[in-house]
């Protein structure tokens, strides 16, 4: 079965993850527990505690508290999706009614802000300042991209090197930081630490476009609403592949909708059956591909034993996902 010893692992590991999350949800004030509870219980894979604890074991930490550390990442997640929810006014979240739509934005934005705090306070904990500023990068860098995609929506001429700088931050820095930390923890050697960070930076603009490329798959293949990204002006990897090659006045009136936000939902739905026909979402894999192998050979430079292989694992889930 592919990736048996990674989901052997994660069930071995995520009963400690939540009850480090319910702990860090105890802590919260009263008012910010219930949509707390309704952010954390909504799912989630828990990748980024999982790569903390993974890198810390494999360079030898074997706290107990290694658990509190790494649900750091998922209250600092979990913030940034609370506050994204009511910046796109979604309705959903994971098939669940979005926090802002059951409880006011004002107090989902408070409990986004509440849960940031929390985080801060419990890497604080642990009296190492190395920690404490991968973290406060982090929470910059998500903001930061977070901005940047705010600001280049329904931009058609977003650039190449943009959207990586966006993806980077709303999405790999976290990653990066997740496995970054659980060198930092570990005491590692700089060599290490650096290769850690590494390895999680690709991992996670990897992770980011092969997301780009599953919105574009059928809801049949997913269970999940397809064009999205299209619907809301982003321009991913697998759009712009399907942008450059348009004729000049096919792209004209391309740009022309993209910017005013008009394509009807036939036009959605036209576009991404061309964006798969012509094979767009697998280009996107095969770029996703090219940052897999950098993170697989940042793994070189730590040491051998079975959390490293399970890392490779993880790296082999990314490439191969579907939804």
């Amino acid at each position: 079965m592919a990736y048996l010893l990674l989901k052997t692992r994660l069930a071995l590991e995520l009963p400690r993850i939540n009850a480090a999350l319910e702990e860090a949800e105890n802590a919260l004030p009263a008012p910010v527990q219930p949509i707390a509870h309704h952010i954390f219980s909504s799912g989630g894979k828990r990748i980024r505690p999982l790569l903390l604890v993974l890198t810390a074991r494999l360079l030898g930490c074997q706290r107990e508290d290694v658990y509190r550390l790494a649900v750091t990442l998922e209250m600092l997640h979990a913030a940034t999706l609370l506050h994204d929810d009511v910046l796109d006014d979604a309705a959903t979240r994971r098939g669940k009614p979005a926090a802002h739509t059951l409880f006011s934005q004002t107090e989902t934005i408070l409990a986004g802000d509440a849960l940031l705090a929390q985080g801060n306070a419990f890497v604080a904990d642990f009296e190492n300042t190395a920690l404490s500023r991968c973290f406060s990068d982090a929470t910059s860098a998500t903001c930061a991209g977070e901005i940047l995609e705010i600001a280049s929506q329904r931009d058609p001429h977003l650039s190449l090197e943009q959207y990586l700088t966006i993806i980077s931050g709303k999405t790999a820095k976290l990653i990066s930081c997740a496995c970054e930390m659980g060198a930092l923890l570990a005491a590692g050697s700089a060599q290490q630490v650096a290769a850690a960070a590494a390895f999680g930076e690709n991992i996670g603009i990897a992770f980011q476009l092969v997301d780009d490329a599953i919105d574009f798959a059928e809801t049949s293949v997913t269970g999940k609403p397809s064009l999205g990204d299209l619907r809301e002006g982003k321009l991913t990897y697998p759009l712009r592949c399907y942008q450059e090659q348009l004729e000049p006045r096919e792209r004209e009136l391309f740009d022309e909708k993209f910017r005013s936000g008009t394509f009807t939902g036939e036009e959605c739905a036209a576009i991404g059956e061309r964006v798969r026909s012509q094979g767009f979402d697998r280009s996107t894999r095969d770029f996703a591909d090219s940052y897999l192998t950098r993170a697989e050979n940042a793994l070189m430079d730590l040491p051998e034993g079975k959390e490293r292989t399970l890392l490779r694992e993880m790296a082999a889930f990314v490439r191969e996902r579907t939804k």
